[in-house]
């Protein structure tokens, strides 16, 4: 089966993260990476940067799939621009789930979310859309995680745990069970939320 073309947006740290996902979960050929205009040309893990910001509509011509791969440290407020002027675009933003990660079939996860590698994703999940649930994070039963969150490496979100939108936590950082963590949180690594 041929593989579809998709355009990720973002071309650092993140995005080295993502290409490996979407290698190893072979349903995409990465067709290029939306940056800054002045890197247009550079590539990233092997594949170029085609195209500046200010050149998405013109792409949206051409391709029908894309990711955003910005990270987020803290506020998610570039990935959410991003995430709404796609919306606006009328395109395809799928979840991207590693071969390597465990997502319960009992969950559900947003469009735009990214499930990185060892990560598990237990049963009764919700997961919202353009979320980052990065290596190794663990997000047990029935654990609400709004739109825009960003669960770093080897967080645990234990069970029944409502994470609001707008949300970073941090690696390492362990939730108490039914606790409710209100929009736009930052729990700082290592954190035990109580």
């Amino acid at each position: 089966m041929k593989r579809k073309d998709i355009i990720l947006i973002g071309g650092g740290g993140h995005c080295c993260s993502c290409i490996d996902v979407i290698e190893q979960e072979g349903k995409y050929n990465i067709a290029g990476i939306v940056d800054t205009q002045s890197k247009i040309g550079e590539s990233v893990l092997g594949h170029k940067i085609i195209a500046g910001d200010k050149d998405l509509p013109k792409l949206v011509k051409e391709h029908s799939i894309f990711f955003i791969t910005i990270g987020q440290i803290g506020k998610p407020e570039a990935r959410k621009k991003v995430f709404h002027a796609l919306n606006g675009l009328d395109v395809f933003l799928p979840t991207i789930i590693s071969p390597i990660a465990y997502v319960s079939k009992h969950a559900k996860v947003g469009r735009g979310t990214i499930i990185m590698h060892h990560a598990i994703i237990n049963a009764g999940v919700l997961i919202g859309h353009n979320c980052i649930i990065n290596t190794k994070a663990l997000v047990e039963h029935d654990a609400i995680v709004g739109d825009f969150c960003h669960i770093s490496t080897n967080a645990t979100i234990n069970g029944g745990v409502k994470v609001e939108n707008d949300t970073f936590i941090g690696s390492g950082a362990v939730t108490k069970e039914n606790v409710v963590i209100r929009e736009g949180s930052f729990i700082k690594a290592n954190s035990i939320v109580k």
